[in-house]
């Protein structure tokens, strides 16, 4: 049986700018974490989490964020 794709309602994709002068595009964050009265503050804190992990496994820290805006829409 094939998997089913998530609907783009689940996720809200985020930009990411890095202090570097990097950036990193539709980055995933879900979007029930979202729902709450901070707004898209979550989402640094998401990303933050991912880049670390991220960093792990490739042995290659990320820098530090500099902003975060949402993707524009397709």
């Amino acid at each position: 049986m094939a998997r089913k794709k998530p609907s783009s309602g689940e996720f809200v994709s985020f930009d990411v700018l890095y202090e570097d002068g990097s950036r990193t595009s539709n980055r995933k964050v879900p979007s029930a974490e979202l729902g709450s009265y901070d707004g898209d503050a979550p989402a640094r804190t998401i990303i933050e989490a991912q880049d670390q992990k991220i960093g792990a496994l490739s042995g290659r820290p990320r820098g530090t964020i500099k902003s975060i805006t949402r993707s524009q829409g397709r």
